[in-house]
């Protein structure tokens, strides 16, 4: 019997049968909040600059100009303001804010983000929680902006964070970005803090430069969620994943199954970029393991392995995990063998 069509016909009756029994499966880090060390961590003062009104009030060349020049920070990071392209910004700029279909995004963002005190205090409460882990973090000037989608989501440095709200204005809004529909999933305003937490993690996430194995991957991706799910305590896995509950119960009930085929196949060592990129980055499902497991599966994996080396070691700090470099010193020190339920 060919070997992969057994593995596939094995998980049938697991995945298709999860939606006759959800209660009977088991419970896991979904269900409520989490354990939160910073819970009684200060407040830190945040202050968030809206630029829709001011870019929606550029008319022309001159207009577009003026907005730069009064956000020198925004227009030098952000846009990539440079004296070889202050032209074709301008241009661009007063096109896009003059823009009908744009103009009309701008509102249903608006609406969909229509409390800027509740904005500013989910940021608050973010930013407070990374500081209380990574005392160095110091908050940066943060704005909102209407892109049309041209410029990035989310972008943040020490300098500046500027969250480009059109991209989370969810499945309502009239223009979305151009991603498919697993991806799509995530850019709501609900997934806007989750995608956040994960950009935030990078400036603390250590790894090798030469690491580039399947391992170094799903580990690396793995402390990025679990910094999300620190910072984020009441974030359900679902959205911090981007996954539907459905997928989330699947991988749960099947996670010894999902573990082998990486051991089976000895995919954990394989440093072939296709092959580690089938497995952690992005794809509707990963039908080398099951036509319903979710595509980014590795990254999932990653999460459940830092989950049980913090487990294994519970004094150790958010800051000295995201320090570690070695992914194998973390799977060993993890102990992570998950038990086919029988």
């Amino acid at each position: 019997m060919d070997k992969n069509n057994f593995a596939w016909r094995r998980w049938l009756p697991l995945f298709f049968g999860l939606s006759l029994g959800l209660g009977a499966c088991k419970r896991g880090p979904t269900d409520g909040c989490r354990a939160d060390a910073a819970a009684d961590a200060p407040a830190l003062p945040v202050r968030v600059q809206h630029l829709e009104p001011a870019f929606f009030n550029i008319k022309n060349i001159a207009d577009a100009q003026q907005f730069m020049n009064a956000h020198p920070a925004f227009s030098r990071y952000y846009l990539q303001r440079q004296a070889a392209n202050e032209k074709e910004l301008e241009g661009g700029l007063s096109q896009m804010a003059t823009n009908a279909a744009l103009q009309q995004v701008g509102r249903e963002t608006a609406a969909a983000f229509p409390d800027s005190a509740a904005l500013t205090h989910e940021l608050s409460e973010l930013f407070r929680r990374v500081h209380y882990y990574f005392p160095d973090f110091r908050v940066p000037p943060t704005a909102t902006y209407i892109s049309g989608f041209l410029s990035k989501d989310i972008y943040v440095n020490d300098s500046l964070l500027v969250l480009s709200l059109d991209w989370f204005a969810g499945p309502k809004a009239s223009k979305r970005p151009d991603l498919p529909q697993y991806m799509l999933r995530r850019y709501t305003p609900a997934g806007m803090p989750p995608l956040l937490a994960q950009n935030i993690s990078s400036k603390y996430n250590r790894h090798e430069l030469t690491a580039n194995t399947m391992l170094d991957a799903m580990v690396h991706s793995g402390k990025a969620l679990y910094f999300a799910s620190q910072v984020l305590p009441c974030t359900p896995d679902s959205l911090l994943l981007g996954y539907t509950a459905r997928e989330m119960v699947g991988l749960e009930a099947n996670e010894a199954r999902v573990w082998g085929h990486f051991l089976e196949n000895n995919l954990l060592y394989s440093t072939t970029p296709f092959l580690v990129q089938k497995y952690v980055g992005e794809r509707p499902n990963v039908p080398e393991i099951d036509k319903t497991c979710p595509g980014r599966v590795g990254q999932w994996v990653g999460l459940q392995i830092v989950r049980k080396y913090v487990a294994e070691h519970p004094k150790i700090s958010l800051g000295r995990l995201m320090a570690e470099k070695d992914a194998q010193i973390i799977l060993n020190g993890s102990h992570y063998r998950p038990k086919r339920e029988k």
